[in-house]
């Protein structure tokens, strides 16, 4: 199984993303093919963030571009003390074959109430070569 990833690093915010292809969540005939991905936030740096927001850019194999806001990500605005990460898993739903995400999550600093936006560095959304045989 093919996995793509990608990992940046933001004023001590280091944001680790793993994706894969989801043939069981996938149909041709549709077409949609739908991956799964897992982010790993951790909080490298010296003082407790949370994260309140998340942009996520999605670009299609025909260049179409969407882009996704909202609160939190999964229902959560986890807050990260020094050394805490907190992980979870998506899914994204394309109308063709392969497609790239990038984005970034608007994170405030407890003590202050300073916010900045963490990078998600891009990564792409691929079937295996196995699959698309």
């Amino acid at each position: 199984m093919t996995q793509t990833s990608s990992r940046a690093s933001t004023r001590g915010v280091r944001v680790q993303v793993k994706a894969r292809f989801s043939p069981e969540h996938s149909d041709a005939k549709r077409p949609l093919w739908f991956f799964v991905y897992t982010v790993t936030i951790t909080n490298d740096g010296d003082a407790t963030v949370q994260l309140l927001h998340r942009h996520w850019e999605i670009t299609d194999a025909h260049g179409h571009v969407e882009h996704v806001r909202g609160p939190g990500v999964v229902g959560e605005q986890p807050t990260l003390a020094p050394g805490q990460s907190f992980e979870y898993t998506s899914g994204c739903p394309l109308t063709t074959r392969f497609g790239f995400m990038k984005g970034e999550y608007r994170m405030v600093l407890i003590e202050s109430g300073e916010t900045f936006d963490a990078d998600v560095a891009g990564f792409p959304l691929r079937m295996s070569d196995e699959t698309l045989n």
